[in-house]
This record gives C-alpha cells, structure tokens and sequence, in this order.
C-alpha cells in the first residue's frame, strides 16, 4: 500500500515513462517469444500465434489509450531484434499500433466487457477485435514488405493470411487469459481445487500424447477443452486451449505427430485450423457458460428477495390489531 502511495505521488511525466517502457518490455518479450515458433512455409517464415497483438488489445482494454507509445516502441523493438530495418518498418510498426487500437475502439464502441461474461462480448472480442481489426496489421505488414522488394508476389497471400490469423489467434488466446489475470483473486479452498489440479494434470499429460501420436488424434483435445469450459469458464479453458495450441505449434515445427509427412503449406494450414478451432471454442463456450450462470444467479438473486418480501408482508398482517368493542362479537 505505501509502494502505492509512493508512486502515485511520482511527477506525472515520470509515471507515464515507466508505463510505457513496462509495456514496450512486455509487448517485446511477447514478440520473442512468439519468434520462438516459427515455422517456414513455401519459403516464407510465419508465426503461427502472435502473443504481442494479444497483449496490446488488452492493455488498451484495461489501461487506455497511454499504452499506445508503448505498443508502438515495443513494435520497433521486435522488428530490431531481427537485423536492421528499412523504410518498410515504418509501416509495419504503425500497422501493429494502429490495429490495436482499432480493435480497442470497436469492443468499445459495442459495450464490450472484460470480464466477457456474455456471450456478446465474446463474439465481439473475435469478429471485431481478433479478424476484423488484425485485417489492418496484416494488410500493412505485408504491403510494406512487398513494396520494399524483400516479399514475393508469390508468397502473397499465403504471408497475408498466415500473418491474419498469427494476429488474430493472438487476440483470441492472448487477450481473455490476460484479462482473466488482471481480474484473478485467489478462491477460498474448496473441493474444487482438487478436480482444477486433476484437470491440469490429465491436460498436462494428454496434450504431448495427442500431438505426438502419429495415428490423428487431435479431436481428442476437445473433450478435455469442453470440461475445462464447463467446469471452469475462462479460467479454465483459455489456459487450456493456449497450452493445446503452444503444444501443437512445437510439435509442427518438429514435423512430428499428426503434422509428419506434410508440405510445409499443409502443416501450416492444419496448425492454424486447429488453433482456430480450439481457441474459438473455448472462448465462446465459456462465455455461453458464463452468461448462463450470472443469469441463474440473477434469477436466484430475485426470487430470493421475492420470497423475503413476502414474508415480511406476512409477518406484518399477523401482527395488525383485530377489531374491538361491540363490532367484534
């Protein structure tokens, strides 16, 4: 709490140069990351999740519109990690600023909530946050590199819609677990840790099995993504879909599993269907959950109060005085 008071008795200016470079380090350190997993297809490197974008939404969510300098920079940082830039990393840092916060604006725009406690909210973060908004990192990056020769015009679309759906799983995955963090508090203990730990495990121990098993049993990952949803919302299906999806990533860029003697353009387009699939199941299915709930409560809430004010009412007529004197015999 002192830490608190200290900091906010910082100059003003002092405090926003920190904010920013804390975020320009997580927006780097989640673009490394996401650099870690690369994988080539038809001679083009793609990152099948993009973290960075992800992160940025939800900073802005949470935070405003002071992240931006601090999206921008770490943008340019991830792009200086790779060798030195040319004029095309103008464009591809702005393009990685402005989709953000154009993403930002419409889930504002719609009333969107960041506990996505409704099922609205859910769609929202994908169709407007995830594929529409990341239509503009996208369309910029590849632009740019096309423009500065370093992309050919065969690799066009297939960089294009790999670079799309890097950003807009990035959202999808990224953005509820950390607004899921921001907002956690630890649960009192209850007999619910136990099966939250069984889960863990049985997802911990089936993940590499699925993904490693040459046979195709991917399928076999939704059963576990459907229970984590049900029992646990976003708390646990968005964990468990990322660590799915992280699991799977490694695995194609071994060529290994149910991703072994594909072309590199068929190991790509596998990945990314599959990472779609699990991400928007699990965001939505824990929305559809989490709606229904608040509105049982809701519901319980009423008829609770309702039941209490009729036994107030109740109690109030007994205890009236009955009439007296001659009338009342």
């Amino acid at each position: 709490m002192a830490a608190v008071v200290g900091i906010r008795a910082w100059p003003r200016p002092v405090v926003l140069t920190c904010a920013t470079l804390l975020v320009a380090g997580c927006y780097y350190a989640a673009g490394r990351l996401g650099l870690s997993q690369q994988l080539t297809a038809d001679g083009a490197i793609v990152t099948p999740i993009w973290p960075p974008t992800g992160l940025a939404v939800a900073c802005l969510l949470l935070f405003g519109p002071w992240c931006v300098p601090g999206i921008a920079l770490g943008a340019l940082l991830v792009i200086l990690s790779l060798g030195a830039p040319g004029a095309e990393a103008v464009g591809i840092v702005a393009g990685n600023t402005v989709a953000p916060v154009c993403a930002w604006l419409m889930l504002r725009a719609v009333g969107f909530r960041v506990s996505l406690s409704r099922l609205r909210d859910g769609l929202a973060l994908v169709f407007l946050g995830a594929l529409t908004a990341m239509l503009i990192s996208s369309g910029t990056g590849v632009g740019m590199l096309v423009l500065s020769d370093k992309l050919p015009t065969e690799h066009l679309g297939l960089v294009w819609l790999a670079w799309w759906v890097g950003d807009a799983m990035g959202v999808v995955l990224v953005t509820p677990l950390v607004l899921l963090l921001y907002r956690a508090r630890l649960p009192p203990p209850s007999v619910r840790w136990t099966e939250a730990v069984g889960l863990a495990l049985v997802v911990c121990a089936l993940a590499p099995l699925i993904m490693y098993s040459s046979v195709g049993l991917l399928f076999l990952a939704f059963p576990v993504l459907v229970w984590s949803a049900l029992r646990f919302q976003l708390a646990g299906g968005i964990p468990c879909a990322l660590f799915m999806s992280v699991t799977a990533t490694v695995v194609a860029r071994h060529e290994g599993g149910s991703f072994g003697r594909l072309t590199d353009i068929e190991t790509m387009m596998r990945l990314q269907a599959f990472n779609g699939t699990l991400g928007l199941t699990a965001l939505l299915l824990s929305a559809v959950i989490s709606e229904q709930l608040n509105t049982r409560r809701s519901v319980e809430r009423a008829c609770h109060e309702l039941v209490e004010a009729l036994q107030h009412l109740n109690a109030g007529g007994s205890g009236s005085p009955g009439p007296s004197g001659p009338d009342a015999r």
